[in-house]
């Protein structure tokens, strides 16, 4: 046969296996942890969702405008007898890297951990904080 015949279901059939080979090769950006992040001329302040994540298990490092929070989360053991009806919340390793807007004074970065919320304090570099200029007169 030289040529395939469409019929109109095929046609649509067709173009969902596209779509969805489409979809594996271009996945979405994480979005775990979840974060909020405030600037201002002094520093930054991050604040990231983790629950179920040790203190331990957590790795977080400052390199010049990048902060990056890695750790894993263990799956949730729901006993004998049981199985799962649903499940929602993801398990294992995760990486997040964040650019901020300035250099970071990487040694005083502070980061404390909370009812599953890590909130990481960034002081901003000393040579990237704008500077006030006087104006003299004559």
């Amino acid at each position: 046969m030289l040529y395939r015949r469409y019929s109109p279901l095929s046609m649509w059939e067709d173009m969902d296996r596209m779509q969805r080979r489409m979809n594996r090769q271009y996945r979405p950006a994480p979005t775990f942890p979840a974060m909020n992040i405030w600037t201002n001329e002094e520093g930054a302040v991050v604040s990231a969702e983790l629950p179920g994540v040790k203190v331990e298990d957590l790795d977080i490092s400052v390199v010049g405008e990048t902060l990056t929070i890695s750790g894993s989360r263990e799956l949730e053991q729901a006993g004998e007898n049981s199985r799962y009806h649903r499940q929602e919340r993801g398990y294992g390793s995760f990486t997040r890297t964040i650019e901020l807007p300035f250099q970071v004074e990487p040694e005083q970065v502070e980061a404390s951990y909370k009812n599953g919320v890590l909130k990481i304090s960034l002081p901003r570099a000393a040579a990237d904080k704008p500077k006030k200029i006087s104006v003299k007169t004559a």
